[in-house]
């Protein structure tokens, strides 16, 4: 697959601000990171077309961890490559963000048994920095948060210790769209995203099974919301556990 760098018609990448500033170690996978977020979060615009030269130069990279990371998100179903421009931000429906959510409390949700019984008191403790590393994002950076939020909810999902559990739940978040969290972040509203997070992980620690599961549930639910921007998802409800 190839780019035009000055293809007509593809746009640029954060705007005026001057280039990003990357570790020089395992660029393509900070990259893929970096785009999912400004994907997931609304803020590179569906059907918008995006140049990797661009990205590129906004990031202060070459083009080519930028083209492997394309490539990468590509398989993910987030995005559409156009020879020789870029590549455009795919739509997603409200029914298709109701399925996933419906999905991910089949998966998420039972998981938390599974980690009780499978996870140790260090590894669990262990999840404390990355909550703290949240909640600070949460103050400033989409980006981060995002970032950060996968992690959280993919260790958990290891701690179950079903590798195709962790790749199924992965693959699902992928295809997720937020288009409200940004707007929560710079209103400083993801307070209760992040009072979920420490109450999960505080019935994990305390291994309270039930509660956890509970609490599972009620947050995917919670979050559904802000993938569309608002409250509650407006379609067909969520199926029963």
């Amino acid at each position: 697959m190839t780019y035009d760098d000055d293809a007509p018609g593809a746009r640029g990448f954060g705007g005026d601000a001057g280039p990003m500033q990357l570790r020089r170690t395992d660029l393509r996978s900070q990259i893929v990171a970096m785009l999912r977020a400004n994907i997931v979060s609304g803020e590179l615009g569906v059907g918008q077309v995006y140049s990797a030269a661009a990205i590129a130069k906004h990031m202060g990279v070459s083009i080519t961890p930028v083209r492997e990371a394309i490539l990468d998100i590509e398989h993910s179903g987030l995005i559409e490559i156009i020879r020789n421009r870029g590549f455009r931000v795919l739509s997603i429906s409200d029914e298709d963000l109701d399925e996933i959510r419906d999905l991910r409390k089949m998966l998420e949700v039972p998981a938390m048994a599974m980690v009780v019984r499978n996870a140790t008191d260090a590894e669990l403790l262990s999840l404390r920095p990355i909550l703290e590393r949240m909640q600070v994002a949460s103050e400033h950076d989409v980006t981060e948060f995002l970032r950060i939020d996968q992690a959280f909810h993919i260790r958990l999902m290891e701690l179950t210790g079903n590798r195709r559990l962790v790749r199924l739940v992965e693959n699902l978040r992928d295809q997720t769209r937020l288009y409200g969290i940004a707007a929560l972040l710079r209103e400083g509203a993801l307070t209760e995203t992040m009072r979920e997070h420490h109450n999960i992980l505080d019935a994990l620690i305390k291994r309270d099974a039930d509660l956890a599961v509970t609490l599972m549930g009620k947050h995917i639910n919670h979050t559904r919301g802000i993938w569309a921007g608002r409250k509650e998802g407006r379609h067909r409800p969520s199926q029963p556990q």
